[in-house]
């Protein structure tokens, strides 16, 4: 396991301060702000640790409201809102400096069997071992790399990538709004289905926001944009042990207001539907 995945089960795991009240730490890697999926985790951790055993999580939903200081603890607060015969509701609050910079509504199920159905995985999407690896980026491009994107490149990740485009990297003409992209963990995750369930919360905010750029010549990195996560929402559909690659299919629907809007869907190697995700984001020039 890498150290940049022990550090995230690290941070994932939260310190209880009192009856439904929880402490988060961020990595201490030189980001200006907190990575919007690791609030998403931690504050799933949070609402997980209140929820009777056999409920899982099969919704949430999120929004920013400030960007989060690396450099002092979070603190979640969880609101238990029902429990029912099938299904528990939580809100959390991320509290900073004494203000709200994250609320989550979440809500979990026991396991129960029913009709089914769901959409095909991407056809003709190269498989992940044809595909460069973040290693083979850093060998081959990280000197032609922007600085931000070298400084992102040359730090250790807890979440590997596999673009099947690299386009958007090499260009600034619009592109069309979707991309497709192999993610996995960076190790074993331990066989624990709602640590799982916030990894793949983590997860799912990257590369998402980037989608709704493509079309304008734009990456998250382009020193003429202010790039913010707004919202998040996720819907769990199989659970998934993390153990291989996932497909994270994304596309972006809109964009208007200084926003953009973003679908994705993320399939296990051989199309198993396990996620859906919708974000919007600002989108804003500042050229």
């Amino acid at each position: 396991m890498s150290e940049a995945m022990k550090e995230l089960l690290s941070i994932l795991d939260l310190e209880p301060l009192e009856h439904n009240l929880f402490r988060g730490r961020s990595p201490q890697v030189g980001w200006q702000r907190v990575f919007g999926g690791q609030v998403i985790g931690q504050a799933l951790v949070a609402a997980q640790r209140t929820v009777e055993e056999g409920r899982f999580v099969h919704s949430l939903h999120g929004y920013f409201m400030r960007p989060g200081d690396p450099s002092i603890p979070i603190i979640y607060r969880v609101e238990r809102l029902r429990d029912g015969s099938s299904f528990s509701t939580r809100q959390v609050v991320a509290i900073q400096h004494g203000e709200a910079i994250f609320t989550l509504s979440a809500s979990f199920q026991i396991d129960e069997a029913g009709l089914e159905h769901q959409i095909p995985m991407p056809l003709h999407v190269p498989m992940p071992e044809k595909l460069l690896s973040i290693k083979d980026m850093k060998e081959q491009y990280i000197q032609m790399a922007p600085k931000a994107v070298r400084k992102y490149l040359e730090r250790d990740q807890p979440i590997d990538m596999k673009p099947v485009s690299l386009s958007h990297y090499l260009t600034k003409d619009p592109l069309p709004p979707e991309q497709n992209v192999w993610v996995r963990a960076c190790g074993e995750v331990p066989d624990d289905r709602a640590l799982q369930a916030a990894i793949l919360a983590y997860l799912s905010d990257m590369t998402l926001l980037d989608t709704s750029l493509h079309a304008h010549g734009r990456a998250v990195f382009d020193p003429g944009m202010q790039v913010a996560s707004l919202d998040h929402s996720m819907w769990f559909h199989h659970p998934c042990r993390l153990n291989d690659w996932l497909l994270y299919s994304q596309d972006s629907p809109m964009a208007t207001g200084a926003r953009g809007f973003n679908r994705g869907s993320i399939f296990t190697r051989d199309g198993v539907l396990i996620a859906s995700t919708a974000q919007e984001g600002l989108i804003r020039v500042r050229d």
